[in-house]
């Protein structure tokens, strides 16, 4: 209990100081032209350096001293240093190539020796390491390669190093897992699911080195077929009655989804794009969802998941070919529940109740999608109004609840979770689509 209220503590701490100082950045001359006039202190290169030092006194007071809740705080706050030099960097316009390349590299110096020491240090109560030492040095190596031999490779094709999505989200959670391990070695009761958190971080390091290479106006294309891959591996795990690993596939599909119409606006795409998009989601949220209602059986599943696959592909035909050239549908707002929400009511369903409660919300889900009530887009209006912080610290959340989840097996739990997420963009989705009321030219 001492050790949950040191990490609150030094959390809350730390991101009122993150926010005070961000504000302060954006609003106040004073604050600039301090920095500006320390900025032997006050650089982001001389943040990095700082924050890099504080993680490594704190690593020793965790592992060579009794002080392990001063290393905590210690670490905390180090961590959440991590937001406070990019900050000063845009605010200041302080932006260099080295401090593309230190700024991760720090990032690395801050988790990767915590991890490692808590990969080879035994649990005081179990006398078996928190981490597999295996899946550690697997990181290592690849966070190595991403910073020295692919960063390298950038710069000599002139191309920005910069962290992408991928890495300020691996980021994020390997702090995030560095507080968890500090929870579960002073905890023997809680489960530990730090491998399962470790392996999503190994995940979005490759994805995040990978990228880099990437042309940016084949980044929406690449991200559509993922999510048709998901779609199409999701019926496969169904067919075998893998359903709770089918589900995890499409919500996989649906953070792809999410992300490839943000892509495309950004960075351009292909003339193909937009079909491709519209394939995936239709195997995504439309195929995957009917064969899992079908599968999960009773008298009339195939009526109920005809009609919901019909139903979603009015809804895309629909979207293509009236709402994109409609001049009074706001941007970013639906006409009718997006499907990949739609998906999610059937699919959380499908894991917390019978055949009859099924078809019955399968119908709900199918009413709303073919509806006119309009919803605001999750990516381009709710997410755009939260803090990058925050959402990179709400993604991380979401990955170690599912790894709890699928390390205890517990599909009600997981099936409850996406029925709240539902229920959560069904009242923001209305409360913001009522906000937005500018209409936009067709296109």
């Amino acid at each position: 209990m001492e050790r949950i209220l040191i990490i609150m503590a030094s959390g809350a701490l730390g991101s009122l100081f993150f926010f005070w100082f961000s504000h302060s950045v954006k609003k106040k001359a004073s604050v600039r032209q301090f920095i500006e006039s320390h900025l032997w202190l006050m650089h982001p290169n001389a943040i990095c350096y700082w924050r890099t030092g504080l993680a490594f006194l704190g690593f020793f007071f965790y592992f060579f001293s009794p002080y392990q809740s001063l290393a905590i705080f210690i670490f905390t706050f180090a961590a959440i240093l991590d937001g406070v030099d990019g900050v000063v960097a845009r605010g200041c316009n302080l932006v260099s190539r080295l401090g593309e390349w230190l700024d991760p590299m720090c990032d690395k110096l801050t988790y990767l020796p915590p991890l490692v020491g808590f990969a080879y240090t035994p649990n005081s109560f179990t006398g078996v390491p928190i981490l597999s030492p295996k899946l550690i040095w697997i990181l290592v190596a690849i966070e190595l390669v991403g910073q020295f031999f692919v960063r390298r490779m950038l710069a000599w094709l002139k191309v920005s190093g910069a962290a992408n999505n991928f890495g300020k989200i691996k980021a994020i959670i390997c702090f995030a897992l560095v507080i968890l391990c500090a929870l579960m070695d002073a905890n023997p009761g809680m489960l530990n699911i730090g491998d399962g958190v470790l392996w999503s971080c190994i995940v979005l390091s490759a994805a995040s080195m990978i990228f880099k290479f990437v042309p940016n106006r084949l980044y929406a294309d690449i991200l559509s077929m993922l999510n048709f891959m998901c779609g199409v591996t999701s019926l496969i795990l169904t067919y075998h009655h893998f359903y709770a690993w089918a589900i995890c596939v499409i919500i996989m599909g649906q953070l792809f989804d999410l992300f490839d119409g943000r892509m495309a606006l950004k960075h351009g795409g292909t003339k193909y794009g937009p079909w491709l998009d519209d394939i995936a989601d239709f195997v995504s949220f439309g195929l995957a969802p009917a064969y899992m209602v079908i599968m999960r059986g009773g008298t009339f599943a195939l009526f109920f998941a005809v009609i919901y696959v019909v139903g979603v592909a009015f809804r895309l035909v629909r979207f293509v070919t009236k709402d994109k050239g409609r001049t009074d549908l706001p941007s970013g707002i639906f006409n009718g529940f997006p499907s990949p929400a739609g998906a999610l009511i059937v699919l959380g369903t499908s894991l917390v109740s019978g055949p009859i409660l099924l078809w019955f919300f399968t119908a709900v889900s199918t009413v709303l999608m073919v509806s006119n009530i309009r919803f605001a887009h999750l990516g381009r209006v709710i997410l755009k109004q939260i803090p990058k912080p925050i959402f990179f610290l709400i993604s991380a959340t979401i990955i170690v609840i599912l790894a709890y989840i699928l390390k205890t097996k517990n599909t009600q739990m997981f099936g409850y979770l996406i029925l709240a997420s539902v229920v959560f963009y069904l009242a923001a989705g209305r409360i913001w689509a009522q906000k937005t009321n500018v209409p936009v030219t067709p296109g």
